[in-house]
């Protein structure tokens, strides 16, 4: 019988790679549409809810609780599993060198905080939840996410701006790549415990390096430089998610690299595409040079 999946989140970034992924993975694919839909009915007879919903940070607070229980609810009225796109934030400004499944959840910053209590509230909800972590997401189309708005957002004019150290190693996430592990992931829900943590582990480079990845990608010569974070801090008595970008810049700052040792001993042989790859399909819009690459690209 052919499966049913949920995906909460369609149009975003997890959900719409998930949606494709799980369509090739043989899965019949449900968009939620919150216009219509009521969560409990569009769950119903499906085996997974895919929970993209991310709302903006300066809303997070507010709506994060009552989102995760509604989820919660769906799931245990439903049978479905319930798969959550995870981040990095849940490990807090001490953030090790190396993170893992098994890395302690030590964030007190505001953001943090909320990521650990939604992912708790999934842990102790007797459901079968899925957390697919990943670092900084790169993505097929600009969709408003640091590498797009700010590190090529100048590509046109031969810059790239870094928000942190160029010589800080930092983890990023190709989301075909990552969608690719979630269907897989999603083909053994069977074989899970009730609560599972995996990391993926995608790239880990520093500035320096991101920035020679673009060079290649798109064949041009490239200024790197470092972003002032001034004007976000300026911008905070009147610009709401200002506050949560300073929040978060430690993660610029602190060098980090995901281990998928777990992720890959479930879901052997999972190939990634490669660096100059991803950047080429990433820096397409703006990049004629990336655009000529991907007749030979497969993302």
């Amino acid at each position: 019988m052919q499966k049913t999946a949920l995906i909460l989140g369609h149009t975003g970034r997890f959900g719409r790679h998930m949606m494709a992924a799980l369509k090739r993975h043989g899965w019949q694919t449900r968009p939620f549409n919150r216009a219509t839909d009521t969560l409990q009915d569009a769950a119903r007879g499906t085996q997974l809810i895919v929970n993209g919903w991310n709302p903006i940070y300066s809303d997070w607070a507010a709506q994060i609780p009552g989102l995760t229980a509604q989820v919660i609810a769906a799931a245990k009225t439903s049978g479905a599993a319930v798969m959550i796109p995870g981040n990095v934030y849940v490990f807090g400004e001490d953030i090790p060198a190396i993170i893992g499944p098994d890395t302690p959840h030590r964030a007190t910053n505001p953001l943090g905080q909320i990521r650990r209590r939604m992912e708790a509230a999934y842990r102790d909800a007797g459901v079968k939840a899925v957390i697919l972590r990943a670092g900084d997401y790169i993505d097929t189309e600009a969709s408003g996410n640091w590498f797009d708005m700010i590190i090529v957002a100048k590509l046109a004019k031969g810059r790239v701006t870094y928000p942190g150290p160029m010589d800080q190693p930092h983890s990023w996430a190709y989301l075909p790549n990552l969608a690719e592990a979630g269907a897989r992931l999603a083909e053994k829900l069977d074989d899970l415990p009730i609560f599972s943590d995996f990391m993926f582990d995608g790239y880990t480079l520093t500035g320096a390096e991101l920035a020679q990845a673009v060079e290649a990608a798109t064949g041009q010569r490239l200024k790197a430089k470092t972003m002032s974070w001034l004007p976000i801090h300026l911008a905070r008595p009147f610009w709401a998610e200002a506050k949560h970008l300073v929040e978060m810049r430690y993660l610029w700052n602190q060098p980090h690299r995901a281990d998928g040792t777990k992720l890959a001993q479930v879901i052997p042989n999972l190939c990634q595409t490669t660096v100059p790859d991803a950047l080429a399909v990433a820096c397409a819009p703006l990049s004629p040079a990336a655009r000529d690459r991907l007749e030979h690209v497969h993302p």
